[in-house]
């Protein structure tokens, strides 16, 4: 069934999110603060939107996917923001990476509007979202959610469903994010010490990765740590660096000792401070420096 809907936010993961929702026979309108990044969906038959306001006008479904809580709330409550544009009952699909109370604060200023926001943040690098192959997690009303899950086929292979407050799926988020961050320092600090005492880093990554550790993120980080070479680069630092202050400000307000966290924060503001153009996961070269390699 063919829906009208705007997608919000056309970086790596956005167009490639957006271009699958047309390719699935949806009418899209696209908005995105550097204009000529609409240009390639333009192409494909999206409309290319001036304002967010604009774009949502019509809109059944609107799909943001910005860079952090700031842009978030200006989209929404800008001056040409999407509230009061959006239609009655329309529902927003908040995917951006942002502090769960960022998203129950909006989610009240929708339900003042008379439209309704679910969380649906998406895990799965831009080739990934391209593929149509994320894995999604949703929370919010219950009626929105599922008007919203036939429209999310089009974007992943698997829609996970975290229940009513709008801020569990922005949890689900920050947890998942920081597993990602554990899972290349330790096998930053595995690689390393296995190099230092004269194996071949690859070897070693070949054999966890068939047995033990037989799965698609030790796979695809752990080849960048073997190799030690950070390209593509699915997310830069900066952006993770600022999921992890997301994840501290939480694990703080919930009394949640996260040592691991500071540890992967630390290791992400180094590479800010140092400008690298790399993976994120580059911060894994922290510990092989630290070790004198």
């Amino acid at each position: 069934m063919s829906h009208t809907i705007a997608f919000l936010g056309l970086g790596s993961m956005g167009e490639a999110m957006a271009t699958n929702l047309l390719k699935a026979g949806h009418r899209l309108t696209v908005y995105n603060r550097t204009a000529s990044k609409a240009e390639p969906l333009r192409q494909l038959g999206a409309t290319v939107a001036a304002t967010p306001a604009e774009a949502v006008r019509e809109a059944e479904f609107v799909f943001s996917m910005v860079t952090d809580d700031a842009a978030l709330r200006d989209v929404c409550l800008g001056p040409d923001g999407i509230l009061p544009a959006l239609p009655p009952g329309a529902v927003h699909a908040s995917c951006s990476t942002v502090a769960p109370d960022t998203n129950r604060q909006l989610a009240e200023e929708h339900a003042r509007h008379g439209s309704f926001l679910v969380t649906a943040p998406v895990f799965g690098k831009p080739d990934v979202a391209a593929a149509g192959k994320l894995w999604l997690a949703v929370a919010g009303p219950a009626s929105a959610r599922e008007k919203l899950k036939p429209v999310l086929e089009a974007l992943g292979q698997g829609v996970h469903d975290f229940g009513e407050d709008v801020g569990a799926a922005s949890v689900v988020k920050l947890c998942g994010n920081f597993m990602l961050g554990a899972a290349i320092e330790a096998m930053a600090e595995a690689f390393t010490l296995a190099q230092k005492s004269g194996l071949e880093r690859q070897q070693v990554y070949e054999f966890f990765t068939s047995t033990l550790f037989n799965t698609p993120i030790y796979k695809s980080y752990g080849k960048l740590i073997a190799e030690r070479h950070y390209q593509p680069v699915g997310a830069p630092p900066a952006i993770i660096r600022k999921d992890l202050r997301l994840i501290l400000d939480e694990s703080r307000a919930r009394v949640v000792p996260m040592p691991f966290a500071n540890i992967i924060h630390d290791h992400l503001s180094t590479s800010v401070a140092k400008g690298e153009q790399n993976d994120w996961a580059g911060f894994a070269e922290r510990v092989t420096e630290g070790a004198g390699l």
